[in-house]
């Protein structure tokens, strides 16, 4: 809610407060879980003030909430806690992977694609030169390619190769098993992408076998400002933030000991029997109404691949409107949606990862759900998009 202006008609006022949201922006952040709410009230209110590096009663108590907490996120990712490194988020833990991969092999290149993640893309391109990986038209890596590049590299063997999950913006699922696979033969490692798909997809790290992932406690209902990076074992992490020996000499500061209890609430809330999976369920059912929803309006194209994807996510171009004005009056009636155009964020370019599937940005429209969503969402985006949409069709037909 927004806070009324004292020049603003209290009718009016109070008519844009009753209004109901609908909230499919989930993939940008998730709210709170009640878990991680109820957790870090609860922290707060006891005030606990001591250092976790020191012996005394008050540094243990702190340190022992640090640990259960990294004991909750190794258990819902599938590896041991000594393995997990809490940062301030999923990009510091991007940017830290990807440093010292570079810290380790100077000048080295690395292997990424245009369908990363802003946060993978750039610091790779900071870190020295980038072999640039082909994506599909779903935005799904070549694996062929792939394999040609470690080949044709062997003489001087990449730095790291980077590889999402999944795709943040149209869902599809990366082939990362095949990825770290092929990578390991090649004897190059390979840092995984999992923000968008830890607390929405199963995921067993130590099966996997990547040597560094990268995930945020944000993108599954945890609180924003902490993070995690996965440490293989045997991969040897040069700091990214240095200045302390905290995290086990892999990164310096004061731990965001209220995010890390948040976190470990929401993913310990997670690792319920069953609770993933139910909501992976509903998930899957919502966007699949939603994207019956949005082409139920005529001259809607779904994006990305709509079977193998994260059941939180879809995306779709919609023909002629921009997807801002999309937007805007999606929001007008109570529905919150992203769209990869330049207007709809901080960027000034539009999404590249549609870009390299070959999709015009502006117009595209993605819906994203989460543990918080319902029918009645789904219904509140049919019942707006088919009336925004005409109207804004209309309204172009009129001006021709």
């Amino acid at each position: 809610m927004h806070p009324s202006s004292p020049n603003e008609p209290d009718q009016v006022a109070l008519a844009r407060h009753a209004t109901v949201r609908h909230y499919l922006d989930h993939a940008s952040s998730v709210p709170l879980r009640p878990e991680a709410v109820v957790a870090m009230s609860a922290w707060i209110s006891a005030n606990h003030s001591g250092d976790p590096g020191r012996v005394h009663a008050e540094g243990h108590v702190v340190r022992d909430a640090i640990e259960r907490a990294r004991e909750s996120v190794a258990g819902l990712v599938g590896t041991t806690p000594n393995r997990v490194v809490f940062t301030s988020g999923g990009t510091e833990a991007a940017n830290a992977a990807i440093f010292a991969a570079g810290a380790a092999r100077a000048g080295a290149a690395m292997i990424c694609a245009d369908v990363e993640h802003s946060c993978v893309r750039e610091a790779a391109l900071r870190a020295g030169p980038v072999l640039m990986l082909a994506v599909d038209g779903q935005g799904r890596v070549d694996l062929g390619q792939l394999e040609a590049l470690l080949a044709t590299s062997k003489g001087d063997r990449p730095a790291l190769v980077n590889c999402q999950w999944c795709n943040h913006e149209v869902g599809t699922l990366q082939p990362v098993a095949e990825v770290v696979e092929r990578c390991r033969s090649a004897g190059v490692p390979v840092h995984v992408d999992a923000s968008a798909a830890v607390g929405h997809v199963p995921v067993d790290l130590d099966g996997l076998g990547a040597d560094l992932v990268s995930m945020s406690a944000h993108k599954l209902g945890g609180p924003p400002g902490t993070g995690v990076l996965y440490v293989r074992r045997g991969i040897r992490l040069e700091p990214f933030v240095i200045g302390g020996a905290q995290e086990r000499a892999r990164r310096g500061g004061f731990e965001n000991v209220i995010g890390i209890v948040g976190f470990g609430a929401a993913a310990t809330a997670l690792s319920e029997p069953g609770r993933l999976e139910k909501e992976r369920a509903l998930a899957l059912q919502l966007t699949g109404e939603l994207l019956q929803a949005g082409c139920a309006a005529g001259g809607v194209t779904p994006l990305g691949d709509t079977t193998r994807r994260v059941p939180h996510i879809v995306n779709f171009a919609v023909k002629g409107v921009l997807a801002e004005a999309v937007l805007l009056g999606l929001d007008q009636e109570g529905v919150a949606a992203h769209s990869g155009s330049a207007c709809s964020s901080e960027s000034i370019e539009p999404s590249p990862v549609l870009a390299a599937m070959g999709v015009d940005p502006d117009r595209s429209l993605r819906l994203s759900v989460g543990w918080s969503s319902s029918q009645s969402d789904v219904d509140a985006f049919a019942g707006a998009f088919a009336k925004v949409v005409g109207r804004l069709r209309a309204l172009g037909a009129s001006n021709r």
